[in-house]
């Protein structure tokens, strides 16, 4: 009778239906999304081995860009594989257990990678505001000290979340119009009042937004210190230090914010391109980072080359 009692009270599993509307042609849809996760494989691992073996890369852009890269290859994996065995093979049957699991996980390292672009943002401040002080200012025990918040701070953040989840009742509805499990489609299955869901995923979303006004304050205060520099050379220079940053914080925040805001707001966008969109901004972001970075950081670049020359 426990037993009977437990299983109604949470399902034994839950059935992610994948891209609704567009069962028909997964396999299809498939193929850009594991060229994607191959891609961020393959170039987060590149990223990771280059500055592992070079150690003139011991500078904490570096070092924060090794972490990006952990992030993106934990990110992606916690969210592709499953996906692919959806489309492949028709795996849509998830354990409750796993599916919170798979929720928190992709929350966290979501924060996680949000976290590290404010790291990556302080040090380009620093770097070209106050360059006489940079190696004062970004000692290892405070690049220990940010590490630690890139990842506590997001996990303390989401933790609430399990409990929010594990409190709800479900009654029959087990079925996740969604490919991968995320706060809000597991919530909405519930019958009992989730309000306080949806509010704490607000005041989330709202810690996620806080990270890229501090991303923009700063980018002020760099913008106007590039174009004091006393020669276009030194402000070119400067502008292309931070280029690959802006183009991965552009990757990462634009399919999110436009995620959320067709989620709250975009009622009359078919609810496939709202599934897409969310699928899009997990595993793009892992996949266009290590290139972003290699092709536009010098370091990284000929490093790569090299490697592949003496081959």
């Amino acid at each position: 009778m426990i037993h009977l009692n437990r299983s109604l009270f949470h399902p034994v599993t839950f059935f992610l239906i994948g891209i609704p509307g567009m069962e028909e042609v997964h396999v299809w849809i498939s193929l850009p999304f594991c060229s994607f996760y191959l891609v961020a494989l393959l170039g987060n691992a590149t990223i990771l081995l280059v500055i592992k073996a070079e150690k003139t890369l011991r500078e904490p852009m570096f070092y924060f860009l090794a972490i990006l890269s952990l992030v993106d290859l934990a990110l992606s994996t916690t969210s592709v594989p499953r996906m692919l065995g959806i489309f492949w093979f028709n795996a849509h049957e998830i354990n409750f257990g796993a599916c919170v699991t798979q929720m928190f996980l992709i929350h966290a390292f979501t924060g996680m990678e949000a976290e590290v672009l404010l790291a990556m943002a302080f040090d380009r401040y620093v770097a070209i505001c106050v360059p006489l002080h940079y190696t004062t200012i970004l000692t290892p025990r405070v690049l220990a000290g940010i590490s630690m918040c890139i990842v506590i701070r997001p996990v303390l953040v989401i933790l609430p979340m399990i409990y929010l989840i594990y409190r709800l009742p479900f009654c029959q509805a087990r079925i996740i119009a969604h490919s991968y499990c995320e706060h809000m489609g597991i919530a909405k299955l519930s019958c009992g009042d989730i309000h306080i869901n949806a509010i704490y995923g607000l005041f989330v979303v709202a810690f996620f937004v806080l990270n890229l006004v501090l991303i923009g304050i700063s980018y002020v205060y760099i913008i106007r210190a590039v174009f004091n520099l006393p020669s276009q050379d030194a402000r070119l220079k400067a502008l292309s230090t931070c280029g690959s940053h802006v183009g991965v914080i552009c990757f990462f925040y634009i399919p999110s914010v436009f995620s959320f805001l067709t989620h709250r707001f975009g009622h009359n966008i078919p609810h496939y391109i709202h599934i897409l969109i969310a699928n899009l901004y997990l595993v793009i972001p892992p996949s266009l980072n290590p290139i972003i970075y290699g092709v536009r950081t010098k370091q990284i670049r000929e490093q790569v080359v090299s490697a592949f020359i003496k081959r």
